[in-house]
């Protein structure tokens, strides 16, 4: 992945794609940061399987590593190995 320097705002402002199956997954909701070495851990996306209002909040982590492209306005993501619904 190349070097460009993002801010948060942008990044949670970007639509997250799977390429695998070139599904819509949402927008970042929050992100895991390690603060003693400054980087992004993962990303955290709202499951779209609501269960409603007092449904436990089961969001999808998606590890930095499996981010393969940061465009424009989408980031592009191999989900091969992430559980989007919980079967």
């Amino acid at each position: 992945m190349d070097m460009s320097m993002y801010s948060l705002n942008s990044l949670k402002a970007m639509e997250i794609i799977d390429i695998n199956t070139g599904c819509k997954l949402g927008y970042i909701k929050d992100m895991v940061i390690d603060c003693n070495n400054y980087k992004i851990i993962s990303i955290l996306i709202p499951n779209q399987q609501n269960g409603g209002w007092f449904s436990k909040n089961n969001d999808i982590e998606i590890p930095w590593s499996q981010i393969t492209k940061i465009g424009v306005d989408v980031i592009l993501i191999d989900g091969k190995d992430i559980l989007y619904n919980n079967d």
